[in-house]
């Protein structure tokens, strides 16, 4: 494998910094992977980039895509990462954009596509269920057919950001009589329709990121439904495919080890510099061996992309790494900041905690991001469930 970038490549990163610099929104500088922001803020970036014809780098240029090169794509990455941009969210144009142009009727790729470019809609995802998570396809939730309708009756949870949602994608039982997997189908659903009722589920720090969402006898136009009825297990497993390997988020951690070894050189124990430490420099250097050897996966996965090959099995193995590098790396900041880390809970201010934060700039958010990250290794398919997929699809067993 060849890693050194050509002339060209090298041009290509000048342009792409210097465009993020001039147009990135400086009042979203360092704001990480914040999930308290407006819906405003989630998208200005989105929308920046929609009118540079720049927010949906992976897709094909026949569907609005860059048709960059994979290189080109992870020069992208690195780049966007480097200033910790808040980057185009998943739910549409890393997840349901790929499965309506791949799968979705023409009719649906132009109803649907220029909206997920621009960021002028937002989706959610509607796939987990109080006893479906892992288990996905023991889904409850039906898709009854009534002349030129489904009827959707059910209950999703852990919806992201599902607040500030247009759109959603469902998995809904169309054929309860067939074998679990084969009577599912694949439903757009416009989230102004009657019967739909987001609740808010607050997390420990008081934020608001994910939902349970109620569907009662909710109508949805039979044209809504994606490729073919109970097939949307095959589209499913397609758009977890796209998700798991962008969980890996390799740019993003290698930004944050550098971040980290700022920290530790700031940060003291002993009269000594933290990173002077032989304990815990060596748990960077590890975290650092491991991280560049799922970046060697990764642009492997690219090269075949790039080929013509969708994501496949190697998607699980990008993301049990991947997120278990992340939650180290969260692990391992909150260890360097110390008791820094402890005095401000974010939205409790008049709550026997302080409302002006203790210490460094760089200690603020340690440990809500640290407490966050614990869910990396559940959604997108547990890494459980990836590690199964490993052993039937890889090793054959």
């Amino acid at each position: 494998m060849n890693l050194d970038f050509t002339t060209e490549e090298n041009a290509f990163r000048e342009e792409v910094r210097a465009f993020i610099r001039e147009n990135y929104p400086k009042e979203l500088m360092n704001m990480g992977t914040r999930e308290d922001l407006t819906r405003e803020q989630f998208l200005a970036w989105h929308k920046i980039l929609g009118k540079k014809d720049w927010s949906t780098v992976a897709w094909p240029k026949k569907y609005g895509g860059t048709g960059w090169t994979s290189t080109q794509r992870y020069i992208w990455s690195e780049e966007n990462a480097r200033v910790d941009a808040l980057m185009p969210l998943p739910f549409g144009v890393s997840m349901v954009g790929p499965v309506i142009y791949t799968f979705g009727s023409e009719e649906q790729k132009e109803r649907h596509l220029p909206g997920i470019r621009s960021g002028d809609v937002w989706w959610a995802q509607g796939y987990s269920e109080p006893g479906a998570g892992s288990d996905l396809a023991s889904l409850k939730t039906t898709a009854v057919r009534d002349g030129d309708h489904y009827v959707i009756n059910g209950q999703k949870t852990w919806t992201t950001l599902a607040q500030h949602a247009d759109w959603g994608f469902f998995l809904c039982r169309t054929d309860p009589s067939a074998k679990q997997q084969e009577g599912i189908s694949f439903i757009l659903v416009d989230m102004k329709t009657p019967g739909i009722e987001v609740r808010p589920i607050k997390l420990i720090d008081g934020t608001h990121e994910v939902n349970e969402t109620w569907l009662t006898d909710v109508r949805v136009p039979v044209e809504n439904l994606v490729g073919k009825e109970n097939e949307g297990w095959t589209y499913a497993k397609f758009l977890l495919a796209h998700e798991r390997s962008g969980i890996a988020g390799v740019a993003r951690s290698k930004r944050g080890i550098e971040r980290l070894r700022d920290i530790a050189s700031s940060e003291s124990i002993d009269g000594e510099p933290l990173i002077a430490n032989g304990d815990f420099a060596r748990k960077i250097s590890q975290l650092e061996i491991d991280l560049t050897a799922l970046e060697f996966t990764e642009l492997r996965t690219l090269a075949s992309e790039a080929a013509g090959k969708g994501p496949g099995p190697e998607s699980s193995i990008l993301k049990i790494k991947g997120t278990e590098i992340q939650q180290r790396l969260t692990e391992l900041t909150l260890e360097a900041v110390g008791n820094y880390g402890a005095p401000y809970a974010r939205g409790m201010e008049g709550h026997g905690v302080n409302d002006l934060n203790v210490g460094p700039d760089y200690s603020n958010h340690a440990a809500d991001t640290y407490f966050n990250m614990r869910k990396t290794s559940i959604y997108g398919g547990s890494n459980e469930i990836q590690r199964n997929i490993i052993t039937k699809m890889i090793l054959g067993l």
